[in-house]
């Protein structure tokens, strides 16, 4: 079995495991989030060796050259066979890596949040609710 000539963006994408699906792979190319050549792709779009790929997992922007086209998809290794990133791809990935790892949790910037049943409990009785028949206030004499 021979290598074709061209393949289809959507299932060189699915092939290389970019995305886990065809259909992953298909909506994002439809929400022009990949490019070829530097132009936004269609899913139909025929992709050969030596094309630039741009596209984005989750957060990272990646930029890599198609070195290979495969009828079906294969293992990992042999997928990561299929193209090569670019080192600006690479230096940008590890450089934004690099500021998620040193960024801070978003979770302990919150200085209130929801109670803890122990807080919850504590407010109830600062409140004195116990000790009231109606939650409307007692001013209408």
């Amino acid at each position: 079995m021979d290598s074709p000539d061209t393949l289809r963006i959507d299932k060189w994408l699915w092939c290389a495991r970019f995305f886990k699906t065809r259909s992953l792979a298909t909506e994002e190319i439809a929400r022009g989030r990949i490019s070829v050549n530097g132009q936004t792709a269609k899913a139909s779009r025929e992709v050969r060796a030596g094309d630039t790929v741009a596209l984005r997992q989750g957060q990272v922007p990646r930029t890599v050259v198609v070195r290979g086209l495969a009828r079906t998809r294969g293992p990992a290794p042999v997928a990561q066979q299929l193209y090569e990133e670019t080192a600006e791809s690479i230096s940008a990935r590890e450089k934004a890596a690099e500021q998620r790892r040193l960024s801070p949790e978003p979770a302990a910037a919150l200085q209130e949040g929801r109670p803890t049943k122990r807080d919850r409990r504590d407010i109830d009785r600062a409140r004195d609710w116990g000790s009231r028949w109606s939650a409307s206030v007692d001013d209408a004499d």
